[in-house]
């Protein structure tokens, strides 16, 4: 097939291959390969995709929906760093998927947000006209402020109840940590014969 930015492209797949310690998942193995103007391979490594599932694309979108990767593993690292996703340490999986259904939200608030902020550069930074989601996260405080909070303010601090008389005290559950096995493969290079 042609492709306008990258030029012609052979793309090939082989159905019905399986890994040897999973025989029964199947998966299809795409390779995608550029070509010259003459239909060879060009120097270039050929790109390799492996498909798991049961509703196929065809041939010609599958390369396409791999290049979109980028915008989804840049997504990742900024909720992990900039959002603080795993950053809390959270005891039931209700809790994990609560915290975790935040993060698309959070993500659409400041996308949404961007044409109300201005740029709040460090002294480092040059100043930017269109923000980043990073950027927008960094100046979003005055906007905050002039929003305001739907909460009460804190009560004044003095002597706490305490725990009361006769409630009785949990440990927090705790589960054990899970261990990753070492491979067969691992294991037969390190014995002795």
């Amino acid at each position: 097939m042609d492709d306008p930015k990258l030029g012609r492209l052979s793309i090939s797949k082989w159905n019905s291959l399986h890994f040897r310690t999973a025989a029964d998942h199947e998966m299809s193995l795409i390779q995608v390969q550029r070509l010259d103007s003459q239909g060879f391979a060009r120097k270039r490594r050929p790109l390799w995709l492996v498909w798991v599932g049961e509703q196929f694309l065809e041939l010609k979108d599958i390369w396409q929906q791999y290049a979109r990767r980028f915008g989804v593993d840049h997504w990742y690292r900024f909720a992990k760093q900039r959002l603080h996703w795993i950053l809390p340490n959270l005891s039931t999986a209700k809790q994990c998927e609560r915290w975790s259904d935040l993060m698309p939200l959070m993500t659409w608030q400041l996308w949404l947000a961007k044409d109300l902020v201005e740029d709040c550069h460090l002294p480092w930074q040059s100043q930017e006209q269109k923000l980043s989601p990073g950027r927008v996260a960094q100046s979003i405080l005055p906007l905050l402020i002039e929003i305001d909070t739907p909460t009460a303010f804190p009560k004044t601090r003095g002597k706490s109840p305490g725990w009361k008389q006769g409630k009785k005290r949990r440990k927090r559950k705790t589960y054990p940590i899970a261990k990753k096995s070492h491979s067969r493969f691992k294991k037969s290079k390190t014995e002795a014969p």
